[in-house]
């Protein structure tokens, strides 16, 4: 039986400001940063979805300036990324919803279509994408997770640049909000994991969901690696944050009414229905987790992003299988995707964290000063955002299209 944890709160200095400052000027970044949004407008019968918008922050070393690019196919940019397609010319590659299309965006300006398709449900979205090699033939491929239909793609590279689209399961009446690549096993072949659900309850009621793989390379198809019972989970994370040379497998399970959010462990061949709780929060939501070094020391941290409570740091103890340690970073960030990202801009070897607070328009920079997160605002919405933010990623400035 799972024992629920004891969190161990640090209240840092930031959490006494009445906001965060803005950043002070810096030398010129060759990194920014992408936001994509999705922006409503008020109408008599409600908000009305505006082309898909995909802000851009970079610094010229004086200050962050912001500016963004309107598609007017598609009414919500739900991630954006540097991409450079094997055998072809790098640029941002989108994932877009209603209409569901896989651009990539070059720096001239100018944009190709990947991929686009009707899935034949209500909704028709690219929900999520992940790049890499999935099936060892030297060519990176696109992984894509969408709405409403359950189905979970791969769109292969080839060494000319062009692609080729598989399907590799589709269900009707499901959501697939995530998903990742990685290798669990330590065998060189990499892994899909992803996360199909019913569609979307936000009324706290029963809603269930399971995490599945794909090895392509391998020739396998789904096998659950995460049973969930009667919640689920929307946001997922592989990497190898304990540093023992294989990737873990992490779940945010959404909490029922009442409940707490549990952020689970599983490793290679664990038990579907026996994940290792490392913490749990007092929210309902946490959609982000992300990790990275924030300190310089070697040793990866995990953040995990929950939509009322803030943002949490979280450190592996001497036993990871067991009970991670906690602290608060600032209990004022929040947005129902609350968009955050770790990640070394300025090239420091030190990771920053950088977060969407959609709660208050903002876009903000943490850095740990003598081991307290320090925050800085480096955007705020002039009006607002009435919308969200769905996702935030790092890209060259030189991958950025042209105004």
């Amino acid at each position: 039986m799972r024992r629920l944890l004891t969190l161990t709160l640090v209240l840092p200095l930031i959490a006494a400001l009445a906001g965060c400052a803005k950043a002070p000027a810096e030398a010129p970044l060759a990194n920014g940063l992408l936001l994509s949004l999705a922006v409503l407008e008020s109408g008599p019968s409600g908000p009305v979805p505006q082309p898909a918008q995909l802000g851009i922050l970079t610094n010229d070393g004086n200050t962050w300036s912001y500016r963004s690019i309107e598609d007017p196919d598609s009414n919500v940019f739900h991630k954006a990324m540097p991409f450079a397609p094997t055998g072809g010319d790098p640029g941002i590659l989108t994932a877009a919803g209603t209409k569901a299309m896989i651009k990539l965006w070059h720096p001239d300006g100018s944009s190709e279509t990947l991929w686009e398709k009707d899935f034949g449900g209500k909704f028709s979205r690219m929900r999520d994408i992940e790049t890499a090699d999935v099936n060892g033939d030297g060519a990176l491929d696109i992984v894509v997770a969408t709405h409403d239909q359950g189905v979970v793609a791969v769109l292969y590279g080839n060494a000319s640049g062009g692609f080729t689209v598989e399907e590799l399961d589709a269900e009707p009446n499901t959501f697939v909000h995530e998903v990742e690549v990685g290798d669990l096993d330590g065998d060189g072949v990499l892994e899909i994991y992803a996360t199909p659900s019913l569609p979307n309850k936000l009324d706290g009621t029963p809603q269930a969901g399971e995490v599945v793989r794909y090895v392509p390379a391998a020739g396998e198809g789904r096998t659950v690696v995460a049973d969930l019972g009667d919640r689920h989970a929307k946001e997922i994370l592989v990497d190898d944050v304990d540093g023992d040379g294989t990737d873990e497998l992490y779940v945010s399970v959404e909490a029922v009414a009442g409940g707490r959010v549990e952020i689970l462990r599983f490793d290679a061949g664990a038990d579907p229905a026996a994940g290792q709780l490392i913490t749990s929060l007092d929210d309902s939501l946490t959609r982000f987790l992300t990790a990275g070094d924030v300190d310089g020391d070697g040793i990866k941290e995990m953040v995990a992003a929950a939509s009322k409570s803030g943002l949490w740091l979280l450190r592996p103890g001497s036993d990871p299988h067991g009970e991670w340690s906690i602290e608060s970073i600032d209990r004022n960030s929040g947005g129902f995707e609350h968009a955050a990202i770790l990640t070394d801009l300025d090239g420091n070897g030190i990771d920053e964290l950088y977060v969407a607070n959609d709660d208050e328009g903002e876009v903000n920079r943490y850095t740990w000063v003598d081991g307290e997160p320090v925050c800085e605002l480096l955007y705020t919405h002039p009006e607002g955002l009435s919308g969200f933010t769905w996702n935030i990623m790092p890209v060259p400035t030189a991958l950025i299209p042209a105004p």
